[in-house]
């Protein structure tokens, strides 16, 4: 195998894919990206069982082959070579070794042999759609932040990914939660998404979707079956398998007949918020919401460090109500609010708070309340 190509091209590639590969690995194989070069590109492939990407580059081959070698090694040689080098690699196929070579630089890697590299076969997709890559960007921002951590409960270690409502207002939806906080967003159904499974797509899948996306007017090619997902982007292919597991019914978790409503300016909400919370402890992180009238006060106490309050104007008209929160659960659903407003639809001190988005109403977000 000889094949020459440019060091941006190889270093934007070899960026792509070797993030799947982990840094500790009990089967050798697994740690190496497959390079196969043939027809004036290079493709390269990298996979920890459970989630493959592979990308093509414009390449000079002659002649053709493929070889696999260190992942993040590679990768960070490529890394460290000048702007603008042509890199040569070279294999020969009686010697276990790659030769990389740059301007002055040289390099022998140690290679492992292609035929014992796995491929994850993705078997029969039954369903195929396509969505703007903004899109798809916003269905994980809006929900990302929510995936559970908890290994135990697997089945909430993604985002569920479903059709809901009935034609012509079907949606495609993604839901996440841990338990404690609730996202969900909705965007209008593509066509072939009509019929899908209810799927659940691993965290990583997700944050690797998430990091590929680089121009939102691009197209991404959806394609999937109850078992496994592939996402087309340009040059690059993801395949990941799903989580086996039920999503529970979140439906129920949503609260309907929450009739206060607080509308708070969003960036002035999360600064005093944020401000307040630096008192708070790392295990409690409460803060407590006090409203009456048009005004909200915010105070947080730590026996251990001290207290603090600040006060906002709000719009409000219902009764008086203490309620308490997690502060950076908090946050983080107010960073996901696109417009000025910030909606909280609350009942009392014990349930669950709607909040939402005044400008937009394809996403809703749910809080469990804290003592305080």
């Amino acid at each position: 195998m000889k094949v020459t190509v440019e060091r941006a091209a190889l270093l934007k590639s070899l960026g792509h894919v070797h993030r799947v590969v982990e840094r500790r690995n009990t089967i050798p194989i697994l740690a190496n990206v497959l390079i196969r070069a043939e027809e004036a590109k290079l493709a390269l492939k990298a996979t920890d069982l459970d989630v493959e990407v592979i990308e093509t580059v414009a390449a000079e081959v002659g002649p053709a082959g493929a070889t696999t070698v260190p992942a993040h090694m590679i990768y960070d040689i490529v890394r460290k070579l000048p702007e603008g080098t042509q890199i040569l690699l070279e294999a020969s196929g009686d010697r276990a070794s790659l030769a990389l070579r740059a301007g002055r630089s040289r390099f022998a890697l140690q290679t492992l042999p292609e035929s014992d590299f796995p491929d994850l076969a993705a078997g029969e997709m039954t369903h195929k759609f396509a969505l703007a890559a903004k899109d798809l960007k916003r269905l994980i921002d809006k929900t990302q932040f929510a995936i559970s951590t908890e290994e135990t409960r697997y089945y909430l270690n993604g985002i569920y990914l479903h059709t809901a409502g009935n034609a012509p207002s079907t949606v495609l939806r993604a839901v996440a939660t841990d338990g404690h906080r609730l996202a969900q967003i909705d965007l209008p159904a593509p066509e072939g998404a009509a019929g899908m499974p209810g799927i659940i797509v691993p965290r990583k899948t997700v944050g690797e979707v998430q990091r590929l996306i680089e121009d939102g007017e691009t197209q991404v090619e959806i394609e999937l079956s109850p078992t496994k997902i592939r996402f087309k982007l340009g040059d690059v292919v993801l395949t990941s398998k799903l989580i086996d597991g039920t999503f529970p019914d979140y439906a129920r978790v949503i609260p309907l007949g929450n009739d206060k409503q607080l509308a708070v300016d969003k960036g002035d909400f999360a600064a005093a918020v944020d401000r307040v919370s630096t008192v708070s402890s790392e295990r409690g992180r409460a803060v407590k919401l006090a409203l009456s009238g048009s005004k909200l006060t915010l105070s947080v106490t730590n026996p251990d460090s001290g207290s603090a309050t600040e006060e906002l104007e709000v719009e409000y008209a219902a009764e008086p109500l203490d309620i308490g929160f997690n502060s950076r659960y908090l946050l983080d659903i107010t960073a996901q609010i696109e417009g000025e407003t910030a909606v909280l639809k609350l009942a009392d001190p014990g349930s669950p708070t709607l909040i939402e988005d005044r400008d937009a109403k394809d996403a809703l977000y749910v809080l469990m309340p804290m003592r305080v």
